[in-house]
């Protein structure tokens, strides 16, 4: 069931899985992607290993505050750092961190795809203390020399398509994930269907989508600070990923002191199917091992 909690000003969409009196594991999903595209079996299966797994909606997407008031800037602009965005990353962990409060964890396991990935590092940067242990899948550390986009995919990225039915919004989900997904693993077509028709239904806002990219564009390189850190953490990228380029996810294992790499080939910028349990068992083991 979905629940809200007031964080940094927002309100953010959140749902739970498992005993409140287990090890939380919060996960943080990417650009543009609701909380749903955390597979439910995942996350029921991290919840079975024991843990508290919470997974939310990110500001300006799904059911979460949705910032109507703010004009969308020009990325091209954002890019070449002549105007600021409506927020920023370092905004968005605060956000996460806020989350967390609301929810009265002291402190948890963070787990961040793609965008996730960057908002969980802030949160890490911003207050060390409550972050357990970080697994970071399909990101990179802000720099702008590592973890390129694949350039033919740069139009698609600018020109996301507004939709008007839950129909239309499944089709455009299948047709994103053949682009970036997985060529390694069988396409699952029911899967995003559904993912882009559940998303339909919670809330669908393109100019949202357009302010969190500005956010990301705007980031800058967290490289030097993620060295101070001592967090234990796991560093998961496809060596297929035309999204983030596996350079993103090396320099981020070399950034962090307490980390490991574990790229995987076949894989894109997706979650597959036949991964999940695999995820999840890495991310345990890594929960376990930090405390």
């Amino acid at each position: 069931m979905t629940e809200f909690a007031k964080s940094n000003g927002m309100e953010l969409a959140y749902e739970t899985f498992g005993d409140p009196a287990d090890s939380p594991i919060v996960l943080v999903m990417g650009l543009g992607t609701q909380l749903i595209a955390w597979p439910e079996p995942f996350c029921e299966e991290l919840a079975k290993a024991g843990h508290y797994v919470v997974r939310f909606d990110n500001r300006d997407i799904g059911e979460s505050t949705v910032l109507t008031g703010e004009r969308a800037p020009s990325i091209a602009a954002v890019a070449a750092r002549r105007t600021k965005p409506p927020y920023t990353i370092s905004d968005m962990g605060r956000d996460l961190l806020g989350l967390m409060d609301a929810l009265e964890l002291e402190t948890a396991h963070l787990v961040g795809a793609s965008m996730g990935g960057f908002i969980a590092q802030s949160a890490a940067i911003q207050a060390p203390e409550r972050v357990r242990s970080m697994t970071l899948i399909m990101t990179s550390t802000g720099s702008r020399l590592v973890g390129r986009v694949d350039l033919r995919l740069i139009p698609r990225l600018l020109t996301r398509r507004a939709v008007n039915d839950r129909d239309a919004a499944g089709e455009t989900a299948i047709e994103t994930f053949r682009t970036i997904g997985s060529p390694g693993f069988e396409f699952d077509t029911e899967w995003y269907r559904e993912i882009g028709r559940r998303s339909f239904d919670r809330g669908r806002d393109v100019s949202g989508y357009r302010r969190q990219l500005s956010a990301c564009l705007e980031q800058s390189d967290r490289t030097a600070r993620l060295q101070r850190l001592e967090t234990p953490a796991l560093v998961i990228h496809g060596l297929a990923d035309p999204l983030v380029a596996p350079t993103g996810g090396l320099a981020l294992a070399r950034s962090l002191r307490n980390s490991r790499f574990l790229g995987i080939p076949g894989m894109g910028h997706d979650l597959p199917r036949p991964l999940w349990s695999e995820f999840a068992g890495h991310i345990t083991e890594l929960a376990a091992k930090a405390g």
